[in-house]
């Protein structure tokens, strides 16, 4: 199945009739579609989905189901395809009617029981009428099969399932998502989306109208008593299920706007680099932070200098302080003169025997205890009489404060004071050259564009930051509602369970029930069976298009509780994060998953793709041109922004296996196409530098 040509007629930038020719019998694979920003690259891939899906579109990727709602439906969306210049001479009345149509040819499509050479599908707006129309002409003809079967479905069923068009209809700066999903919410809507290209899904439908009839058989046996509390359940289901889904879509508007203010702050960024910023807002308000935590760690280095600093006299006392000590010593030492009569010493003798006795010691020894006790009081008495001179009299706390001094000297002030110092010295050095850096950033702070680039950057950051709050409340919210739910569905499915089926409704229950242990068992099997060919195929595409030929050794396909997840194993056999992975490195890994589910899809479709080769480097671009854009699909369209996502040295790569090439160019704010030979790609957009450059001179 190839494309042969695409038509356009005031499909909103493309103003006038477009068309644009493939050459689909050629070997070559590749065709270019080059164009600047605001040109319409992003347009010319609405317009496909459009022209195969019309009002379906909503189910092929999120954003156009965004895009459609904010603009208060599709009715009012189809309204916004009209080339601007053209709706404004309806409104003046210059013109008496509108119509914008995108029209397809498709070739060596393969018909179950229709023989046929050509498919064109035409899909048109009557601005005036207010009126869509689908064509669908086999050979040049209108087919009754086509029109009995319904035009729509046709596309779907025998042309391209809208459930897997994003994956032949892409931005490669988006696949990256296929590669971060962690929660088990984008597993499960990874998971369904594996499902659709492997062909899983008309099973898993099968088996949700089976569950549906299930509990449509249980819920028409209620008694009217039980109606009521059922009616609650479902109405609370059905309340939980919309909060979800609007919180849903206000997460995913506001990951749009972060993704949108992001790309605006790093444009901001790169302007302010421009006029001489070499470091970001981020970097500058952390060499503030670091310049404000070295000052205030210098002055608290400065605190304990002042206090090693107060000892400084005592250490150079030196013989003194050895007298002071001494001194200090002896009149701890002293004692007042213990004075204890004869009399008194008889009671005390008589209490010690006494207690002495009560412990049963033989009486010798009771002797030599008290003759003991004696002489200790003896010489206690003695000492007290020996008189000493109280010079400084220091309390027992003053006598403490004093030897924690002394024992601080002894013990380590020269080292403890060394290194402080030298403390001292590396914080100020640090200190020096974080302010230096902070100086040579705030260098041209007057220029007054950097200072209002500046500001605007500070604006966006701070609304990021906001956005970011908002959508961490939202998720919180969803949280706590996918528990509500979860529990609703718990006493839901719990008192079901209670209602008596009638007779014929327990045969066809019985029978549902069966099919669907039957169901889930050819799904499991079928998963189990598809995960070993996605992991081999998976493998073979990194290995292919990585050049670290040493750093993914496997890869792991888990099937578990409905989804699907996939695991990147080193040379040891442990999961590597994929969060550890560069952003490169991540759109390898999507670029190859996206190969392994087109292989394994079996259906053979042009793939187009926006922005190729945005994130990588020049040898994986290399690898990426020789191995996934001439094997992925007989037919790819690539739609690059030249020189940033697509350089003359990786066109000159890429050159062996181009088709056909174009341009669009525009001219007073309507798009057309321009066809060029395939080695005056390059040579056009030098052409536009030097007449640039001339105008300039």
């Amino acid at each position: 199945m190839k494309i042969n040509r695409i038509k356009f007629q005031n499909f909103r930038i493309y103003g006038g009739e477009n068309e644009i020719h493939f050459n689909s019998k050629s070997k070559k694979n590749i065709s270019i579609i080059a164009g600047k920003n605001g040109f319409g690259k992003t347009t010319f891939l609405t317009s496909l989905i459009w022209v195969f899906y019309g009002k379906m579109m909503v189910e092929v990727e999120e954003k156009y189901k965004r895009d459609i709602k904010n603009v208060g439906g599709y009715e009012k969306f189809l309204t916004t395809l009209l080339n601007r210049d053209l709706k404004s001479q309806y409104d003046d009345k210059k013109v008496k009617n509108a119509e914008l149509f995108v029209e397809i040819e498709i070739d060596d499509l393969a018909i179950p029981s229709i023989p046929c050479k050509s498919v064109v599908i035409r899909r048109s707006f009557n601005f005036h009428l207010r009126q869509e129309n689908l064509t669908i002409l086999i050979d040049g003809l209108e087919n009754e099969l086509t029109k009995e079967v319904g035009y729509e479905i046709f596309i779907n069923d025998f042309i391209l399932p809208r459930e897997i068009a994003k994956f032949f209809f892409f931005d490669a700066e988006k696949i990256v998502t296929l590669a971060e999903a962690k929660s088990k919410s984008e597993l499960k809507n990874l998971s369904r989306a594996y499902s659709e290209v492997l062909g899983i899904k008309k099973y898993e439908d099968l088996k949700k109208n089976l569950e549906t009839l299930l509990i449509k058989l249980r819920r028409n046996s209620a008694r009217p008593e039980q109606q009521e509390k059922l009616k609650k359940l479902i109405e609370t289901e059905n309340q939980l299920n919309s909060f979800l889904e609007l919180n849903e879509e206000k997460i995913a508007t506001l990951n749009e706007q972060i993704i949108t203010s992001r790309k605006q702050s790093d444009s901001l960024q790169e302007k302010l680099i421009r006029e001489g910023n070499k470091i970001t807002l981020e970097e500058l308000e952390e060499l503030k932070f670091q310049q404000k935590h070295l000052k205030t760690r210098s002055e608290e280095i400065k605190e304990r200098l002042k206090k090693m600093m107060d000892l400084a006299p005592i250490v150079m006392a030196g013989e003194k302080l050895q007298q002071l000590t001494k001194q200090l010593e002896l009149e701890q030492d002293s004692a007042p003169e213990l004075k204890i009569g004869e009399e008194t010493f008889k009671i005390l003798k008589q209490s010690i025997t006494k207690k002495i006795n009560d412990l049963e010691i033989a009486q010798p020894k009771i002797n030599k205890i008290l003759d003991a006790i004696q002489q200790s009081i003896q010489e206690q008495q003695e000492i007290g009489k020996i008189k000493q001179d109280i010079l400084l009299d220091y309390t027992p706390k003053q006598y403490r404060e004093f030897k924690a001094v002394l024992d601080n000297i002894r013990n380590g002030f020269n080292t403890q004071f060394q290194s402080i110092v030298r403390e001292d010295k590396n914080n100020r050095i640090a200190l020096s050259k974080v302010s230096s850096k902070i100086k040579q950033a705030e260098a041209r702070k007057d220029n007054p564009l950097a200072t209002k680039l500046r500001k605007d950057k500070m604006e966006v950051d701070h609304q990021i930051i906001q956005l970011s709050q908002e959508k961490g409340k939202l998720l919180e919210e969803s949280s706590n509602l996918k528990m509500q739910l979860t529990n609703n569905h718990k006493v839901l499915s719990e008192y079901e369970k209670n209602f008596n089926l009638i007779a014929a409704d327990k045969v066809k229950s019985e029978v549902t029930e069966n099919l669907l242990k039957k169901i889930n068992a050819i799904i499991q099997k079928i998963k189990e069976d598809k995960k070993y060919s996605l992991q081999k195929s998976i493998l073979l595409g990194l290995k292919k298009i990585m050049h670290k030929n040493d750093f993914i050794y496997g890869v792991k396909v888990n099937v578990y509780e409905g989804v699907i997840d996939i695991d990147l194993l080193d040379k040891n056999d442990q999961i590597i994060n994929k969060d550890s992975l560069s952003k490169g490195e991540q759109q390898l890994y999507a670029t190859a998953l996206l190969k392994a589910l087109v292989d394994e899809s079996g259906i053979k479709f042009p793939v187009f793709i926006d922005s190729p080769l945005q994130k990588f480097d020049k040898f994986h671009s290399q690898n990426i041109i020789k191995e996934f854009y001439p094997t992925i699909s007989e037919q790819v369209v690539l739609l690059p922004l030249l020189e940033k996502e697509l350089s003359e040295i990786e066109y000159d790569y890429l050159k062996p296996y181009v088709n056909n090439v174009y341009t669009i160019e525009n001219a007073r704010g309507v798009s057309g196409f321009n066809t060029l030979n395939v080695d005056d790609l390059f040579k056009s957009i030098k052409k536009e530098d030097d007449y640039v450059y001339t105008s300039q001179d």
